[in-house]
């Protein structure tokens, strides 16, 4: 887990990055789109050479192994100190440590994208404020395993502790999805949705904890959907243009969760107009340590609030 320290302001400081002064929210979607696509060339690159060098960094609170392989790294570096070249005065939390010895400059031009200048304009905020959250490669293990539509890499942009930018980038179909709350976005929700027996996504692992509850609540037609990565099932909620993107009606996490996780689909559900909280419906803070305690539980176009209070039970585990 990585906190950067803020970088002492220079004649040659990229502009609206001095320590204490203010950065353009704009220009730093555009940072971070470039950020996710690069780190995804690197995961791309990693597992079609088949040099992954998988091995475990620990273990889950459930017992199972955390994988890394190289494809995390190399993805982690370059998103790590593209970002950081850009916005030096802003704090960056990564997944991955961030080896001193290894770094690198990675230039940013300050292009903004055309589709990004036509939906998005200029919003300054100040520096101390924002935090920016990299998953350089989210679905690991489903990664290992060359489950490939799972894996994404991600973006946050918090500020004051509420996720504002998201970006998920899917390495291997090339297809990336950001929105910016207030501002504007580059996907949609989809146009219908099954509230009285909805489709739900949880993680592979998970699926038997939550079948059985949710099956209680909302009766044995409900659907459950296991999937690989957060933020593959954050798109699962949205209109995607992807053959191999499955849909759901909600998805639903019941154990403690790392916030570079989820904090990418709650900045894009946010912008949406949907809704990513803990279980019982507490908003979460990109502030602070790196992990959501109080599971998860995201929708959009629905009654987020009674959907909380079908599922009293699954709070109960989440801590575990």
């Amino acid at each position: 887990f990585v906190r950067s320290e803020p970088a002492a302001a220079g004649p040659e400081t990229p502009h609206g990055s001095a320590a204490g002064g203010a950065v353009d929210l704009r220009e730093l979607l555009a940072v971070s789109v470039l950020a996710a696509t690069r780190g995804g060339e690197e995961v791309k690159r990693v597992r079609e050479g088949n040099v992954l060098n998988a091995k475990a960094k620990g273990k889950t609170r459930e017992g199972a192994d955390e994988q890394l392989t190289t494809g995390d790294l190399l993805s982690n570096r370059r998103m790590f100190y593209l970002l950081k070249s850009a916005f030096p005065a802003v704090q960056i939390n990564s997944e991955e440590r961030v080896d001193t010895a290894d770094q690198e400059t990675v230039p940013w031009d300050r292009s903004i994208p055309e589709d990004i200048k036509q939906k998005i304009q200029p919003k300054e905020v100040p520096a101390e404020s924002v935090t920016v959250w990299i998953d350089p490669l989210d679905a690991t293990q489903e990664y290992t395993e060359d489950l490939r539509q799972y894996v994404t890499t991600m973006v946050c942009v918090a500020v004051n502790g509420k996720p504002v930018i998201g970006v998920i980038h899917k390495p291997f179909s090339s297809y990336t999805a950001w929105a910016m709350v207030d501002g504007g976005s580059n996907i949609k929700a989809r146009s219908s949705y099954n509230e009285k027996t909805p489709r739900i996504i949880v993680s592979r692992s998970h699926a038997g904890k939550v079948e059985q509850v949710a099956r209680q609540t909302f009766g044995n037609k409900t659907v459950i959907i296991p999937a690989g990565g957060a933020g593959y099932k954050v798109l699962a909620l949205l209109d995607v243009p992807e053959k191999n993107q499955e849909e759901a009606d909600v998805y639903i996490h019941v154990t403690y969760i790392k916030k570079w996780d989820i904090c990418a689909g709650n900045a894009v559900l946010r912008a949406l107009g949907g809704h990513m909280t803990t279980l019982t419906g507490e908003e979460i803070s990109y502030t602070g340590s790196d992990g959501n305690e109080g599971g998860l539980i995201a929708s959009i176009n629905m009654n987020h609030k009674a959907l909380i209070e079908k599922l009293p039970d699954l709070e109960k585990t989440s801590h575990k």
